[in-house]
């Protein structure tokens, strides 16, 4: 992790057709995500961890406040399940 990066957790996943999956991370407190779109080939390539570090310039603002709470929740539910190399 840079000096700079922010570690950003797992929040969501979501395949909403049959070839992608959306996978969320966000910060602790919900406030900004990062999400990205992969296929399911790669994928299975190479695995989703629990945690991301993420440069401050790719995070987003979690928009919507229901989001927000939920994604805080989950965070720190995962932060304290996993280590952030775990696979999930």
């Amino acid at each position: 992790m840079s000096d700079d990066s922010v570690r950003c957790w797992l929040v969501d996943r979501q395949s909403r057709d049959e070839n992608l999956v959306t996978l969320v991370y966000a910060t602790p407190d919900g406030e900004r995500q990062v999400t990205k779109q992969l296929s399911f080939q790669l994928l299975s390539r190479k695995p989703t961890t629990a945690a991301i570090d993420v440069e401050p310039d790719r995070l987003e603002p979690t928009a919507d406040p229901d989001e927000r709470e939920r994604y805080a929740t989950q965070a720190q539910s995962m932060a304290e399940k996993h280590d952030p190399d775990d696979e999930v």
